[in-house]
This record gives C-alpha cells, sequence and structure tokens, in this order.
C-alpha cells in the first residue's frame, strides 16, 4: 500500500500515470468551457494551480492565453511536459504546493480547477494557501475555485468498493480502478482508497493500493464565502456548478469566485 498521509505530494506511480486514462476526453468539460470563457474576457495572464498533466493549462496555451501552471506532483509535472511537447507548447511549470506559493509574477486570473484546494486538509494550510493566492493576484484580479460537499447529515459514513472503472491504454494494455471513502463529520474531512492495476492478456503487470488520510476537506456554502472573505477577498459570488447562475442551497457542486480589491 502507498500511503500519502504527511507525504510532499499525493499523484504519484499509477496514480499519476493512469489520471489521464480515466478522464478520457475532457474537451466539453463544463468547468473547461468556463474557464476559458473566464480567461478570453478578462484578457492578462492566468494561472492554473494544481495543473497536474496540463488538462485545463494546455487547451488555454493553446487559444493564446497568457497562462503558468503550478502543482506540487514532480510525476504529474513531468507528464504535463510530454503532452506540451507533443503539441508544440512550452508553458512555465513550477512544482509548488499552494500554501507555500512563491512565483515571480502576478496574475489576472488564478484558477483552482478540480477542487483542488480541497486537498488542504488543515484549516491553517487553506487560509494560507487563499492568502497566496491573494498576494499573487493584480489589483481587481480574480479567483475561481470549485467546492464539492462530499457529505450531509444523515448519508452513510463509509461507501463500499466501487469500480472497477476500466480504461484502454494507448499501448494496449488495460487499467482499472477500484475506490471507497469514508467521512469525518467531525473535521470535514474525507478519507479515500484506491486500488489501481494495469492488465496486458488478463494478467496483472502492475498493481498499487493508495490510501489517502485524509485526503479531501469539504465546506459548505457559507463557509467557503467565509474563507475567502477573512483572506481579503470581495466581490464574492458562488455559481451553480460550472454555469453563470447562482448556487442554491441544494448545490454540492458550486464554483466561488472572488476579487482581489
Amino acid at each position: 500500500m502507498i500511503e500519502t498521509k504527511g507525504q510532499e505530494y499525493e499523484y504519484r506511480g499509477l496514480m499519476a500515470r493512469l489520471w489521464d486514462a480515466f478522464r478520457g476526453d475532457t474537451t466539453h468539460w463544463p468547468d473547461q468551457v468556463l474557464f476559458q470563457k473566464m480567461a478570453r474576457e478578462r484578457g492578462g495572464a492566468l494561472l492554473d494551480v494544481g495543473c497536474g498533466t496540463g488538462r485545463l493549462l494546455l487547451d488555454l496555451l493553446s487559444h493564446g492565453v497568457d497562462a503558468d501552471g503550478v502543482d506540487n506532483s514532480p510525476e504529474m509535472l513531468a507528464l504535463c511536459r510530454e503532452k506540451a511537447a507533443a503539441r508544440g507548447l512550452s508553458p512555465m511549470l513550477y512544482e509548488q504546493p499552494m500554501e507555500r506559493l512563491d512565483l515571480p509574477r502576478r496574475y489576472g486570473t488564478i484558477l483552482v480547477p478540480s477542487s483542488s484546494f480541497q486537498l488542504l486538509t488543515d484549516p491553517n494550510d487553506a487560509a494560507e494557501a487563499l492568502r497566496r493566492f491573494r498576494a499573487h493576484l493584480e489589483p481587481d484580479g480574480m479567483l475561481a475555485l470549485p467546492f464539492m460537499e462530499f457529505w450531509r447529515d444523515g448519508e452513510p459514513l463509509s461507501t463500499d468498493w466501487s469500480g472497477p472503472r476500466e480504461a484502454s491504454l494507448p499501448d494496449g494494455t488495460l487499467a482499472r480502478r477500484w475506490t471507497r471513502a469514508e467521512f469525518d463529520p467531525g473535521t470535514q474531512c474525507e478519507s479515500s482508497e484506491d486500488r489501481w492495476e494495469v492488465v496486458q492478456a488478463d494478467v496483472t503487470i502492475a498493481a498499487e493500493h493508495h490510501r489517502r488520510s485524509p485526503a479531501t476537506r469539504w465546506y459548505s456554502h457559507a463557509e467557503a464565502v467565509r474563507l475567502l472573505r477573512d483572506a481579503g477577498f470581495t466581490e464574492i459570488r458562488l455559481l451553480h456548478e460550472f454555469e453563470e447562475t447562482p448556487a442554491g442551497p441544494d448545490d454540492r457542486l458550486f464554483t466561488a469566485i472572488a476579487v482581489r480589491p
């Protein structure tokens, strides 16, 4: 088992190598559409925090957006560089954790896609990351980050194993993934387990078991707004999922938009 609690980065090994295979074609994902629209409308430099293998970043660059990427996983960044080279792109990539962000330029827009902000399970780290985002924004710069509420009152405190999900790899092998989760209402943290396999001709040629404990921290709408306000942001709005309409109380996926005054 690969235990990732307390390690510098979580996306490693088969988790990193197979991540894109299970996402498939993300070109028309709703967040991709929303964030590209925001980038085009606002102009200026953009930072993709938790850029991973470049799902958003590389498409933004290919559309002429001045975009940089940062991630704390060297393995995901290596994959991003490979994908960029294949597309004739040369992104500026930084290897840093978001709570210690220290980059040489400021941005008009900062995105934290895929609810990556919630990987910060320590409230102090989360507050510090928001302060760092604010410091890296130009005046009137915009921060956009989606949130997911993983658990609500009355729901089970754990899930059974689900899967396997399967994905075909370019070399003809088959990837498989199983997942389960546990929820701690006291800390608002989720712990997760993933089993990853690569199979060739019905023979498992690689396997890893990852446990992340805790893996993520969830926030209510009010808590997300309070975090942003405490970090000095203004004009805070919560959007319904990845649409430009206000979030409702039943929305468990919502995107927070805030401005650095």
